[in-house]
This record gives C-alpha cells, sequence and structure tokens, in this order.
C-alpha cells in the first residue's frame, strides 16, 4: 500500500513537472492560454476552465480571455458576459486575489439562473499572482465533486507558475529593444508620407448592387385564398391581359351556389307572402321583413359572384413577368393585397444600391457610381445616384442600410438586364488620404469617448 501511494505521489510530481515545463515552453501567449486551460487537467480533473487576465493593476478589473474546449471567445456570448459579471459581484480588488471555492449559494439572485445553464456544483477560483503578490489575473474551474485540499494545493502552485510564465512571455520583446537614431531617410519617408496623407481625393463607399426594374407592375392577390394555377413561369413576357395565376375557387363557388339557392327560396317566401296579404294580416307583416331578408341573400349571392369574378388574375400591361418560382407559389395562402409576382419593362431599368449606415457621408443626389457586376467584372458601368430612401432599412442579416436609387449613363449592347448582380462604388467630396484610411477610426472613437 506504502508502495502505491509513493508511485501515485510520484506520478503527481511528475504531471506537475510536465506542467511547468509546458508552461516556460510556451511560444507565445495563446498557446499559454490554450495549455492552461486544457493541459492542466492532466493533473488535476475538472470539466470547464476559464482563464481571465486583469486589464488594471489597482482596480483588478478581470476579463475572459480563454476556455477549456473552445476555440475563439466571443466578447458578447451569453456565457462569458455571465462569466465576467459573476466574478465581479463575487470579489473585489483586495480578495480576488486569494484562492477561493465558489459554489452556487455565493452567486448573486440575479445570476443563479445562469449558474445552472453555464457552471457545474463545484467552482474554484486561483489567483495567477507573481512572487511580490503583483495580482495578473486567475483560473476559474468546475466540476461535479467537491476539490480535497492537496488538490488546493497544487493549483496554488500552478497559479504561481502561469503567472511567472505569462510575464516572461509578454516581457520578451522588451528584452532586446535598443533606441535607434533617426537618420535624414527617415526624415524624407516621414514628409513623403505627411505629403501623401494630406493628397486629396475622392471619398468613396462600395456596397451590393442589383439592376432592378423601374416602376415594375405589382401583381398582389385580390383577396384572401390559395394559388391553384400559375400559366406563366418566372422570367417570360405576358401581353396585357394575360391570366397570370388563378385562385383556388371551391369554397367560393360553393358559397355561391348556397347563397344562390337560399336567395330563391327567400324570393318565393316573399312572393308567397304578398300573394297572402290581400286576405291574412299576418302575412301582411312579414311583407317588410322577407323583402329586407331577400335583399340581403341577393346581396350576399353578388358579391360571391364578384369574388368569382376575380379569382383569375391578369396582367396590366404586357412585359417580363419577375417572380421567384412556379413550386413556390402553387398550393400556398395568401393574403389579400399581397405581392406576388411584377411585371417589368426591360427597356425601363434602373440600380438599386444598400449603402451601409456607416458610409451614408457620401450620400448624396448627382454622386457618381461605378458599377462592377459580378456577370463583367472587367467592364465597369457608369450611373448617377438620383434618389435614396430617408430612413435605413434591414437588409441581409438585419444589418442596416439606406437604399439608393442610380440610373446609368449609358446602356451598352443590351448586356445589362434586370437581376444582374455586382457591387456599386459610390464616390463623394474630396477628401485627405489620412480621412479616407482613417475616417472609421477616428468616427469609433469619437462615439467611444465623446470627443
Amino acid at each position: 500500500m506504502a508502495t502505491e501511494t509513493q508511485g501515485t505521489e510520484l506520478a503527481a510530481v511528475s504531471k506537475l513537472l510536465q506542467l511547468e515545463s509546458m508552461a516556460r515552453a510556451a511560444p507565445s501567449a495563446d498557446a499559454l492560454y490554450f495549455m492552461i486551460v486544457n493541459e492542466t487537467r492532466r493533473l488535476l480533473p475538472y470539466r470547464q476552465a476559464y482563464l481571465f487576465l486583469s486589464s488594471h493593476p489597482i482596480q483588478r478589473d478581470c476579463k475572459l480571455v480563454c476556455a477549456s474546449s473552445v476555440a475563439v471567445i466571443e466578447k458578447h456570448a451569453p456565457f462569458a458576459s455571465w462569466l465576467e459579471k459573476t466574478l465581479k459581484s463575487l470579489f473585489d480588488s483586495d480578495t480576488i486575489a486569494t484562492q477561493r471555492l465558489i459554489d452556487e449559494t455565493q452567486c448573486p439572485e440575479n445570476l443563479k439562473e445562469g449558474w445552472k445553464e453555464f457552471s457545474l456544483p463545484f467552482g474554484l477560483w486561483t489567483p495567477l499572482k507573481l512572487p511580490d503578490g503583483t495580482f495578473i489575473g486567475g483560473l476559474w474551474v468546475t466540476r461535479e465533486t467537491p476539490w480535497r485540499d492537496n488538490e488546493l494545493a497544487l493549483f496554488k502552485r500552478l497559479g504561481e507558475t502561469y503567472a511567472h510564465a505569462q510575464v516572461a512571455i509578454t516581457s520578451k520583446r522588451r528584452l532586446y529593444h535598443r533606441p535607434k537614431k533617426v537618420t535624414v531617410a527617415v526624415w524624407i519617408i516621414v514628409v513623403f508620407l505627411l505629403g501623401v496623407f494630406i493628397k486629396p481625393i475622392k471619398l468613396s463607399a462600395l456596397a451590393p448592387a442589383e439592376i432592378t426594374a423601374k416602376q415594375p407592375v405589382i401583381v398582389s392577390s385580390p383577396m384572401d385564398g390559395v394559388i391553384a394555377e400559375i400559366d406563366f413561369p418566372p422570367n417570360t413576357r405576358v401581353v396585357e391581359g394575360d391570366v397570370l395565376f388563378v385562385l383556388e375557387d371551391t369554397n367560393l363557388r360553393n358559397e355561391y351556389n348556397v347563397a344562390k339557392k337560399t336567395t330563391e327560396v327567400a324570393e318565393a317566401e316573399y312572393r308567397k307572402a304578398a300573394q297572402g296579404a290581400f286576405k291574412d294580416a299576418k302575412s301582411k307583416a312579414q311583407i317588410s321583413y322577407l323583402r329586407a331578408q331577400t335583399e340581403l341573400y341577393r346581396s350576399k349571392a353578388e358579391f360571391t359572384a364578384e369574388l368569382l369574378e376575380k379569382i383569375n388574375v391578369t396582367a396590366e400591361k404586357s412585359g417580363l413577368l419577375i417572380y421567384t418560382d412556379i413550386s413556390d407559389w402553387i398550393g400556398k395562402p395568401v393574403q389579400v393585397g399581397e405581392r406576388v409576382m411584377e411585371i417589368a419593362d426591360t427597356e425601363q431599368i434602373q440600380l438599386k444600391i444598400n449603402l451601409s449606415i456607416d458610409d451614408a457621408i457620401v450620400l448624396k443626389e448627382g454622386a457618381e457610381v461605378e458599377v462592377f457586376l459580378d456577370a463583367y467584372p472587367l467592364s465597369p458601368i457608369k450611373a448617377t445616384v438620383t434618389k435614396s430612401s430617408y430612413k435605413a432599412e434591414k437588409y441581409d442579416q438585419d444589418t442596416l442600410s439606406y437604399r439608393v436609387y442610380a440610373e446609368f449613363d449609358q446602356i451598352k449592347n443590351n448586356k445589362l438586364r434586370i437581376g444582374l448582380q455586382g457591387t456599386a462604388k459610390i464616390f463623394g467630396e474630396r477628401v485627405s488620404l489620412f480621412f479616407y484610411m482613417f475616417r472609421r477610426p477616428i468616427s469609433y472613437v469619437r462615439q467611444l469617448f465623446g470627443i
């Protein structure tokens, strides 16, 4: 038994030395972080590990930088936000530098729901500290079983080793830094760059674009119903008066037949009462009611007949029929006014551009546009902005953009057709090259600090 215990202890010591050696040999900070959260379980079993690093030496605010079994940490992921909030609520600037066991009872009420989703019952916080007490960060590990005293001691030693390795890696670049003299060539380069940066160029922005019809005729459903038949496939030419699609008429036809029969019955009852009114006072009293009832049933029958006349939706003008696919619409329920198709004049086309709100600085009417269509990438086409939407709208995965319309300066060889897509480059006013390159960083800093 003693021999077996000694063998276990020797194996633990061997694994500890291996971990310390791996930490010292880590070639980069990312490699060290990955090793800390994933390789430490060789010595100490756990299910989850999260590495935090301090962003301030005094306030000791910690940010999550790495997690076990996770390649990349999303800053705004729910589990990352919950971990940082929980850590901030459990520790202050003094207690965060002390090793501590963590469980659900210590978690604030507003964060306990996240504990059940993102954590295991038994947690352990081990700070990463240098020999002089400098706090660098900490390691949060969780598992299903309680922690033993000897495991706490091993984690404490590993915390010191990992802190030393972190400082060694981040300070390595400074070891061989030597100040260099500024030569004449350097000054020439600086002056040249300044001259380049103040050179005025046109501000521009790239945005996805598509050729669309100008003032197309919208074909919508005249009533609530189900599309039973579509006579023309997409992208075919139709003539004014052609039946484009037919709505299912079974229910309407049955309603019409019932309403018609009901009207006939009401008319018969009305005639019978009218004939008997000369002899029967009771029949005379019902004439007004039966007349109103007959008119009501007749109105229902006429209304149903009007709906039956609308089941065949026809083209209001000749042009190109545009919609998705026949299989997308056959048997699909539609509501009154719902857009189904559109008829476009192939000779009247325009360019629709979805300009991101970040590039709205170049948005103005009359701006020059160069279009690089996917079908003709080597032949840019000139266009001019004619109008734009007043408010930004959602486009492609909930991104906000302004809808901008432009007209082509010249259409050559009829190679432009509705549906072609590409990238549009919109030109704005002239600005310096420096502003052109750093416009977005400047905007971000101003929004972040309000300066």
